[in-house]
């Protein structure tokens, strides 16, 4: 999923979630505002396109996967992005949650340094 997000492959992306997926976006984050975020096409519209339309650039970096139990994954990774209305850059720490079934993700949770984000909107 990280290597088809990176190339922009979105059918990919959505269509390794299960129809009925909980995505939850990190407290504080503004994107936190339709959580949980459930169905593919919630997370593309809610999600996915806020990003693209109020960035520059979007990167995934340092993605680290760590097994875990019951069907979850944690990654730890940064984010390298760039605002494009204040025109700021920040990398910011970050670590989703995956929780699979039947080789679908079910749930998702992000957790993120917020306060990086909210700096990089204000003038």
């Amino acid at each position: 999923m990280y290597n088809a997000f990176a190339s922009s492959d979105m059918p990919t992306v959505l269509g390794s979630m299960h129809p009925k997926i909980e995505w939850n976006e990190a407290e504080g984050n503004k994107y936190a505002d339709g959580n949980p975020y459930i169905g593919p096409n919630a997370i593309l519209n809610g999600v996915f396109a806020r990003l693209g339309a109020d960035h520059e650039y979007f990167k995934l970096a340092d993605i680290k996967l760590h097994d875990m139990r019951n069907n979850q994954v944690l990654a730890t990774l940064r984010y390298d992005a760039k605002n494009k209305k204040t025109g700021k850059k920040y990398n910011a720490q970050a670590a989703h949650l995956w929780t699979f079934k039947d080789g679908k993700v079910t749930v998702f949770q992000q957790y993120v340094d917020t306060k990086k984000l909210a700096d990089a909107e204000m003038p």
